[in-house]
Parts: structure tokens; C-alpha cells; sequence
């Protein structure tokens, strides 16, 4: 009972890392839809419709970087550049399909754009490749 009525958590790496692999994983769900060429079908017809140009195109662009960040977040693979197309794709989900009314209706996009924020500026948290690959190393400040 004492960890419930604490200020102390598991750990704010374990958690951020943990929170990673769960946002991860349902973009890289989201993003399966790639490969669904019904689907694709619809959602270019739904671009067009809106008068987006080059609707299939972009359809593919939208959930290919859906598939692909999904997959690298999931595994904390060059997490901050591969959360960039999904904060894009995310945006023009919610501020150009949704009409931004994300505060009533359309939600989780502007969710996930917020979610990715977190890993953009805190980093990956644990159980990642980044750990691994840059061994925490810290980046550099060059003030001149």
C-alpha cells in the first residue's frame, strides 16, 4: 500500500519506456493498414474527396510512416527521428482531415502527436536500441 500513497514511482525510464513500446505498437497497428489495399482504396478516396492533392500518394505516405515509426518507436530505434513523420502524419490527420477539432471529436491523433512530444524531448526511456547503440551518451551543447 505504501507505493500507492508514495510520490516515488518504478522509475521515470522503466515508465517512458514502457509508455514508447505500448504508443509504438498501436501506431505500427494503426499502420498494418498499409497493406490492405481496400483500405488504401478508401482512404485515398476519402483524400480526394477532401480535395488533398495527389490522394493515393499521400495515403501511402500517411501509413507507410505510420507502419515504419510505429515499428521503430516500438523498438526505440532512432526514436527522435522517427517519431517526425508521425507528428506530421498526426498533424494533417487532425488539423487537416479533422478540421482540428480535437478537443470534442478526433482525439487520438492530436494524443499521439502529444505522446510523441514526451519522446522527442525526454528521450526513449528504457528497453531501447538507442540505449544500446549511443550508450547514453549526452548530446553536446557547441556554444561559441
Amino acid at each position: 500500500m505504501k507505493y500507492f500513497f508514495s510520490a516515488q514511482g518504478i522509475g521515470q525510464q522503466t515508465g517512458l519506456g514502457l509508455i514508447r513500446i505500448l504508443v509504438g505498437a498501436l501506431m505500427l497497428y494503426h499502420g498494418l493498414e498499409v497493406f490492405n489495399q481496400a483500405k488504401m482504396v478508401e482512404y485515398a478516396k476519402w483524400l480526394g474527396d477532401i480535395h488533398f492533392p495527389a490522394p493515393t500518394l499521400l495515403a501511402y505516405l500517411g501509413k507507410g510512416s505510420e507502419f515504419a515509426g510505429g515499428l521503430m518507436l516500438t523498438l526505440g530505434f532512432l526514436t527522435r527521428l522517427a517519431i517526425i513523420p508521425i507528428i506530421a502524419t498526426m498533424a494533417v490527420i487532425c488539423f487537416g482531415m479533422s478540421n482540428g477539432k480535437f478537443w470534442m471529436e478526433d482525439q487520438h491523433p492530436f494524443l499521439f502527436i502529444i505522446l510523441c512530444l514526451v519522446f522527442f524531448f525526454c528521450g526513449p526511456g528504457r528497453f531501447s536500441l538507442d540505449k544500446i547503440i549511443f550508450k547514453n551518451k549526452q548530446p553536446q551543447l557547441i556554444v561559441s
